[in-house]
């Protein structure tokens, strides 16, 4: 067994696995005690430790490296050129230089490299992006009715509150409280006092925002989430059935028991 096996092999040990993520997080608590006063034996005893990790996140980059394979299709994963990336960064000095601000920024994203450990948050994240398309276009739609609602809000309650209904962009963020629900029944009972009908303005308003268009974009986010799941599984079993090709063969089967009793009957 060569060196790039053991190197495989210990990048898919489950222990080691989980001790990179120990170390993540141990380096986010690091960031994250920075922000409070501390006395200088702290500050140095801190330093030290993040010489430590990023010592540590170097070695464990290098050992994903060679353990693949192919070396130019480690840096074809967005998510290991991200690694590589603040990995890099990480090196540099944190002291009074030009860079120094740049580094601690890149410390605290650190963080995100647990997305790239663990599968299960690459998965949210990937199907994230994948649904962006699909989700634009809600977004579009939504911003179609939020201009609509505006505008009529606008011309209609403006010598109500000019406050909350001066023009259209701020009619829009108006809206946007009613559509969060932020308090959103003291600006309705306000226009109502005017206009005792406005009610209906705002529960169609809420009803196309905060439910239809709301329910859309969860059913856009679980579908696109359930088909990266389903190859993420199909990747790791690849030889497993799956469910279309189970239904088939129970299909299949079906059939021929019911041609098996049709020839028995006759």
């Amino acid at each position: 067994m060569n060196l790039e096996d053991h190197l495989q092999r210990l990048k898919n040990n489950r222990l080691f696995e989980l001790f990179v993520i120990s170390v993540i997080i141990l380096s986010a608590l690091e960031i994250g005690l920075k922000t409070y006063d501390l006395s200088e034996m702290t500050l140095h005893v801190m330093s030290y430790l993040d010489i430590s990790i990023t010592v540590f996140f170097l070695v464990e980059i290098l050992i994903r490296f060679f353990a693949e394979p192919s070396k130019k299709q480690f840096f074809k994963s967005g998510w290991n050129v991200f690694d590589t990336l603040v990995v890099v960064i990480s090196l540099i000095p944190v002291d009074e230089s030009n860079m120094a601000l740049l580094a601690r920024l890149v410390r605290v994203f650190r963080v995100l490299r647990l997305i790239s450990v663990v599968s299960e948050l690459r998965v949210l994240i990937n199907s994230l992006l994948k649904a962006l398309p699909q989700l634009g276009y809600v977004m579009l739609l939504m911003f179609i009715i939020f201009y609509i609602y505006a505008a009529v809000g606008s011309f209609l309650f403006e010598s109500i509150n000019p406050v909350l209904w001066g023009d259209v962009s701020i009619s829009m963020l108006t809206l946007f409280r009613v559509m969060t629900f932020e308090d959103w029944t003291d600006v309705m009972y306000e226009t109502m006092a005017v206009y005792s009908f406005s009610w209906f303005y705002y529960l169609t308003f809420i009803f196309l925002s905060a439910f239809a268009f709301l329910n859309m974009v969860i059913g856009i986010v679980v579908s696109v989430i359930e088909d990266e799941q389903n190859k993420e599984r199909e990747k790791h079993l690849p030889d497993e059935p799956s469910m279309t090709d189970l239904h088939n063969e129970i299909n299949a089967l079906r059939a021929l028991l019911e041609t098996k009793f049709a020839s028995e009957k006759r």
